[in-house]
């Protein structure tokens, strides 16, 4: 067994819609970021890099690199996942927080897990998503920005 952690954050600010998770929050404003921004989906894939020992997301998929400009996040973990694949290991539970004053995840938390559960091909018990604000403090206390953290466990695969 192998257990990853990993961390993101973003402004808001971007142009487009915000997308939390592969979901798409249509009526909140998007977040800054050389991809789609989906700090949750940017901070699993670092749990999972971690987790197996290959570093983060920024050496595999540069921000530096115009050809992930405006990169989906869910395709990013796809590749994500063929690299693990390649070491011999899998995802075998994941567990995220989202800290953020607003959108409010509660209401659609179980369709943003859902959509992790699907983009890593696993079962939805085997994924937790959760919410917190930081209430009122710093940055994220401001509604300035999201972060989102990520703990994944890999094993070898079968």
């Amino acid at each position: 067994m192998r257990i990853g952690i990993g961390y993101d954050i973003h402004r808001f600010g971007g142009e487009g819609q915000l997308i939390l998770g592969g979901v798409t929050f249509a009526e909140q404003p998007g977040l800054v970021g050389h991809s789609d921004a989906d700090v949750l989906i940017h901070a699993i894939i670092d749990a999972i890099f971690g987790a197996a020992g290959l570093g983060d997301i920024g050496q595999h998929f540069p921000p530096d690199d115009p050809g992930y400009a405006g990169a989906n996040s869910g395709d990013l973990l796809a590749a994500c996942l063929l690299i693990v694949k390649e070491t011999g290991l899998k995802v075998d539970s994941l567990d995220t927080t989202v800290i953020a004053e607003y959108p409010k995840l509660g209401p659609r938390v179980h369709e943003v897990r859902a959509k992790i559960a699907s983009l890593l091909g696993a079962t939805v018990n085997h994924v937790n998503v959760k919410a917190t604000t930081n209430e009122g403090i710093g940055a994220i206390g401001r509604g300035e920005g999201i972060a989102a953290m990520a703990v994944a466990l890999l094993s070898e695969s079968d």
